[in-house]
């Protein structure tokens, strides 16, 4: 399955107030329906503060005013499902915002709601119960005058930890997802699914040796007992159960130390269809360390489960200046294309991704993520993903009439929808060609994946079914690199890959897709 990610915040601004809603997907939704997909995946529009722009859930069940109305969703439900296009929503099981009745009802110690969040006593000196911390910078802890204790929150202070071995609470969350499964979703993506249980020990979490990012507290531990509990597979279990009844499918979000193990566990029968973790949404694009990532997976991750392939979403920087290394930004985001849509499994898309568009410069000024906000200038936090989508290169690349929440970057507008449209060699139409290839051929949709010998910094495997086999061929080096084929092969997709006698040189960006039986 391939699935379209919609930041809805900046995807289209359908009643010119600067942010985009729910109606304003209902009216592009011919355009990602020509992409090539089969899904879209809505971040969250549940009522919310939006401390954390919408994963600050303040009711499960509403409508934030600024994406629209129920009957709005239902209305851009219905035209998705016309086009047959399946929605998935974000389900943010792991917290809540503190201005979600649960939590005021629990700080208030309610009868039935008491143990709904992570509360604990302080030590006897006063101190926080453990050493847990935030990942978005600081402690862990909350002091809370009004119970007389201390509540976890793995993010912002704002977003307080639900404490999920509570059996009725267990009941409420699977009831939340029930309710927007009867409204006819197919399914859910699991927000930082990961966070789900906590240690019901509250233990010390060790250090590690050798932290990943000194500027983050959170790098210093070793998450064993606020992440990746084995509580969670149970939970899991029960997630799968409830979905069965509506045939509906479920991807996870998995992060922590050690993802791609995470993944195949997570998936396993009886547990979660499918999960991504950010193995492929770091720095190191290098074809050894794709080769061994991707190896991992095809070792690992057993049937039914699957693994889920995304480079870009909307918490880190777009893979077009990520992964560009000084090479050509469109020659490269093509490349990166192709390999996704190469992939064994699920795919995301995120807006835009099928437009190059770079990362954002964000001017300190008009910063909205309190990661970048806390943390200037060594981190100009999430916003840089986040600009709104250029649809035109007019002003405010035609996202809304009105200034919008994030400005639209200058460099956008040149690689604009209406702009890309109408060229037969832009990335958008690259990503169309490339889609629908995907979506012709069974070795890509049902086959097996195989790597194969190649050079140093060359990345190259087979897609293969009984009745046929395709060969991809990445090069990932800034230098020309060759490889050896002697079945000469019917061309699929390339770029920058010449025929020689004894088989392809593909030069910096280039990529061969070639059917060889």
């Amino acid at each position: 399955m391939v699935i379209y990610q919609i930041y809805p915040r900046s995807f289209y601004d359908s009643n010119n107030d600067g942010i985009g809603d729910l109606t304003g997907i209902e009216k592009k939704l011919g355009y990602i329906k020509s992409l090539g997909v089969d899904a879209i995946w809505i971040c969250p529009f549940f009522m919310s503060p939006n401390r954390d722009f919408g994963y600050d859930v303040s009711d499960y069940r509403k409508i934030d005013p600024q994406f629209g109305t129920m009957d709005d969703f239902k209305r851009m439900m219905a035209s998705a499902n016309a086009l047959g296009l399946s929605v998935i929503v974000d389900m943010v099981a792991s917290h809540t915002s503190n201005e979600h009745s649960w939590f005021e009802e629990s700080r208030r110690r309610s009868t039935d709601k008491n143990d709904w969040y992570v509360w604990a006593d302080p030590k006897p000196d006063g101190t926080p119960p453990n050493n847990w911390t935030s990942r978005f910078g600081g402690p862990g802890w909350e002091w809370d005058a009004t119970r007389c204790q201390y509540f976890f929150h793995t993010f912002l202070v704002s977003q307080p930890d639900l404490n999920m071995h509570a059996p009725a609470l267990q009941e409420q969350v699977l009831s939340e997802m029930k309710f927007w499964l009867d409204l006819g979703v197919a399914g859910f993506r699991l927000d930082a699914a990961t966070h789900i249980f906590q240690d019901a020990l509250l233990r010390d979490n060790p250090p590690v040796d050798n932290p990943k990012d000194p500027l983050r507290p959170y790098t210093y531990q070793d998450h064993i007992y606020d992440q990746n509990r084995p509580e969670l597979l149970a939970f899991f279990s029960r997630i799968t159960d409830l979905l069965k009844h509506y045939h509906g499918y479920t991807l996870a979000e998995i992060g922590g130390d050690s993802p791609l193990g995470k993944m195949s566990l997570y998936t396993r029968a009886g547990r979660l269809d499918a999960a991504y973790s950010y193995a492929f949404m770091g720095e190191n694009a290098s074809a050894g360390y794709l080769r061994n990532a991707i190896s991992v997976l095809e070792e690992t991750v057993d049937a039914p489960g699957r693994a889920c392939y995304a480079f870009s979403n909307h918490d880190k920087q777009r893979v077009a200046s990520r992964w560009r290394h000084g090479r050509n930004m469109a020659d490269n985001a093509k490349a990166m294309l192709a390999l996704l849509a190469t992939m064994r499994g699920d795919i995301c898309l995120y807006q835009g991704e099928e437009l190059g568009l770079p990362e954002s410069d964000v001017p300190r000024a008009r910063l909205q993520d309190p990661i970048g906000i806390n943390y200037w200038p060594h981190s100009k936090g999430r916003d840089g993903c986040r600009t709104p989508m250029p649809w035109t290169a007019q002003l405010h690349g035609g996202f809304s009439e009105t200034a919008p929440w994030l400005p639209v970057d200058d460099a956008h507008l040149p690689l604009s929808v209406s702009e890309q449209e109408g060229k037969s060699d832009s990335t958008l139409n690259f990503t169309r060609m490339i889609f629908a290839a995907r979506r012709a051929n069974d070795e890509f949709r049902l086959g097996s994946l195989t790597m194969r010998p190649c050079a140093e910094g060359l990345l190259a495997f087979s897609r293969s079914t009984p009745a046929g086999e395709i060969l991809c061929i990445f090069n990932l080096e800034m230098h020309d690199l060759s490889y050896a084929l002697t079945t000469p092969g019917v061309l699929i997709a390339q770029q920058y890959a010449t025929s020689t006698e004894h088989g392809f040189s593909l030069g910096v960006s280039g990529f061969c897709i070639t059917r060889i039986r």
